[in-house]
């Protein structure tokens, strides 16, 4: 569905660690990623073939206009004994053989044919649908992972450079408490933080390895060098209600609701047409070769239109029709939950992304204050106005900051493809993704009118 598109509010990446981090011409592209994703990921596969699966439903339906074509044959022997009153035993050996060919042409089965023919045209939409929803989920799921490995990254890097300035200015409390112009205290302090930056570095280095641990398992691949990803401006929605508009009309979860509470209704005229009558157009042809005939073989030919009537069939028949519609009524409920759902998705991944992103500036704000305040904090040591501890402090405070604007950074990257998903634009076709597309019709086009054959395809 065309719309306008048009920039959200904020800035997503900086002059950071996060944003340094971005690799190199031989660097392993965000767009790579979600391609080796889509092209691999196996439960993306298996939702693929299960729609394949679905596809047959409607070569089932469709070949109730078509004739059943059954041929039997049989041989035998025979013996028989008899013993008359006027003369000697008699012995009869015989070998009955015989085939028929019967065929049978539906005319009219109560409309069950039209019926099960727009269920089945139905639930192989819903499943359309089902695979772009777990399109959706497992692009995202990429998305995550590679914005994870960033993140992960970027927070290594500042445990790592944080220790190492702590190990140094521990090496120079050390040296001027030898000297005589600092306590053992200041000592002990330098030597907690440096002990507190080697956990949070270990802790990292954990963090990243889990990381690039759920990376491969959705990507297929190791992370290498990462460039830096920007947002999905162009087909993100402009506004609020621009994006509950899309939701509800475009999200997979949705599409698939509608098209099973329209199987669901089609289920029951499907059940319904059990209480109709059913007109049928036999024929069958017969040979019999028979030693005990008089010409040894008789040959049979009969046509006839057979009309089935039900009168009461045990009230099985009226039950499956109310169950059917009690089923038609859940699925119609489960379409306005839905909505619903898709209706406050797309707000609070909206409401998500503003967020973020405001995050990202304050952020920013902060690091550029806690850096400038750390450096006075530590001009204001060396002339004796502050402790060892207040520069600890400034330190860890502009870490901590630096870390909250990566995990910021993160998190506007991915809740921006987060509102892309309840929207139903986080499909390989809106993100233009250099990939083949998975056909939906080839398969369908290939089995809709196939007669004979077993050979499946993918």
């Amino acid at each position: 569905m065309p719309v306008s598109r048009a920039r959200l509010l904020g800035i997503l990446v900086s002059g950071t660690a996060f944003a340094a981090l971005g690799g190199t011409a031989s660097a392993q592209s965000f767009t790579d990623a979600l391609v080796q994703a889509y092209s691999t990921n196996p439960r993306l596969e298996t939702e693929r073939a299960r729609l394949r699966a679905t596809d047959e439903q409607l070569p089932q339906a469709l070949s109730n206009w078509r004739p059943v074509i059954i041929s039997n044959g049989f041989v035998g022997t025979q013996r028989t004994e008899s013993e008359p009153d006027s003369g000697a035993d008699i012995t009869t050996n015989q070998t009955p053989r015989g085939a028929d060919v019967t065929l049978s042409q539906p005319l009219f089965r109560g409309f069950r044919t039209q019926a099960e023919t727009r269920r089945a045209n139905d639930n192989v939409a819903a499943g359309r649908a089902a695979l772009l929803a777990t399109e959706q989920d497992v692009l995202f799921d990429a998305v995550e992972a590679y914005a994870n490995v960033l993140r992960e990254r970027a927070v290594l890097e500042l445990n790592v450079n944080n220790e190492r300035v702590l190990d140094r200015q521990l090496e120079a409390t050390q040296d001027r408490f030898d000297v005589g112009e600092l306590t053992r205290t200041d000592v002990a302090q330098a030597e907690s933080r440096v002990s507190r930056a080697t956990s949070d570095r270990i802790g990292a280095e954990n963090d990243l390895a889990t990381s690039e641990a759920q990376f491969k398992n959705i990507i297929g691949l190791a992370p290498a060098d990462l460039e830096i990803p920007g947002p999905p401006d162009e087909i993100l929605p402009v506004s609020l209600a621009d994006a509950i508009d899309m939701a509800v009309s475009n999200n997979p979860d949705v599409i698939g609701a509608e098209f099973l509470e329209l199987s669901a209704r089609n289920d029951v005229d499907l059940v319904r047409g059990e209480l109709l009558p059913e007109v049928t157009l036999d024929g069958q042809l017969a040979v019999d070769d028979d030693s005990s005939l008089v010409d040894g073989t008789r040959k049979r030919a009969s046509i006839t239109a057979n009309l089935r009537v039900p009168l009461y069939q045990s009230g099985s028949v009226y039950s499956r029709v109310r169950e059917a519609k009690q089923v038609a009524s859940q699925r119609m409920l489960e379409l306005a939950d839905q909505r619903r759902e898709a209706e406050r998705a797309a707000t609070d991944t909206w409401e998500n992304l503003q967020g973020s992103r405001a995050s990202v500036v304050s952020f920013q704000e902060e690091v550029r204050a806690q850096e400038i305040a750390l450096e006075g904090v530590r001009e204001e040591q060396r002339v004796g106005a502050r402790t060892i501890l207040d520069v600890l402090d400034a330190e860890q405070e502009l870490l901590d900051a630096r870390v909250g604007l990566v995990q910021a950074q993160r998190n506007a990257l991915v809740d921006s493809y987060d509102l892309l998903s309840a929207v139903g634009r986080l499909t390989a076709e809106d993100l233009k993704l250099p990939v083949q597309i998975y056909d939906f019709g080839r398969n369908l086009d290939a089995v809709r009118n196939k007669l004979f054959g077993a050979d499946i395809g993918n």
